[in-house]
């Protein structure tokens, strides 16, 4: 487990893309779990340790995940994800160069609890919830284009459905139309940064999550600023 930032309040974890952040079906054990043990053994505590779940991001996506090791962080970072004041900034690989250089994106999303899956609709639909997000391309190759998203919204598999619906699905995402899978098992999304202000101290808080170990990874990002 790599550990990317951690006070008395808050601690926030790179998750590589075949870790769950919370238990799911496959009763795999989440990374809410793996860090009760982590902080138990590290500072040898007896008894439980407080783990809060802040924020989710889906199994075959990488990157920065906050977590609350105090009732008081979690309840005050529960309401600052629900107001929009925790900025999330996404990169994707895609296959196909966006239409624009930069753009923002406003759909009509409608989940389908059965297949685990969302649509996306330019106009509104019944049940449809709206989803907004700002892309910008940095870095391409000569088979891939590398996007930056800023998150206005949190839909359920909104990166994913938007960018499919641009005509840039992320590189292997099979529910969304890419045409392979990746060797992972993953999807090439990953929570880049997440930025915030401290729920107790109120200090100003950017956390960074290195991407991947993966040379087409290695290869978009070279160059690029480590505080882009």
């Amino acid at each position: 487990m790599v550990v990317l930032f951690e006070d008395n309040h808050i601690i926030a974890v790179n998750k590589t893309c075949n870790e769950i952040v919370q238990g799911d079906k496959t009763g795999d054990k989440p990374l809410s779990d793996l860090l009760k043990d982590w902080l138990k053994e590290k500072y040898n505590k007896p008894g439980n340790v407080f783990v809060g779940v802040t924020h989710r991001l889906d199994r075959p996506v990488s990157g920065v995940v906050l977590f609350a090791k105090t009732s008081k962080a979690l309840s005050r970072m529960n309401e600052m994800f629900r107001l929009g004041e925790v900025k999330k900034t996404y990169w994707a690989i895609v296959k196909n160069r966006p239409p624009a250089e930069e753009g923002e994106l406003v759909n009509w999303l409608v989940r389908n609890e059965k297949q685990n899956k969302s649509y996306a609709y330019d106009t509104e639909k019944p049940q449809a919830k709206k989803a907004i997000l700002r892309y910008k391309l940095i870095a391409f190759s000569d088979n891939y284009y590398l996007l930056e998203i800023d998150l206005q919204t949190g839909r359920h598999h909104q990166i994913r459905v938007q960018l499919a619906k641009m005509g840039c699905p992320i590189k292997g995402d099979l529910k969304y139309g890419f045409d392979r899978s990746n060797k992972d098992g993953g999807i090439s999304l990953h929570a880049r940064r997440v930025g915030f202000i401290h729920p107790v101290s109120k200090e100003s808080i950017q956390v960074i999550a290195p991407v991947p170990e993966d040379n087409l990874w290695a290869a978009l990002t070279k160059g690029l600023s480590s505080v882009k």
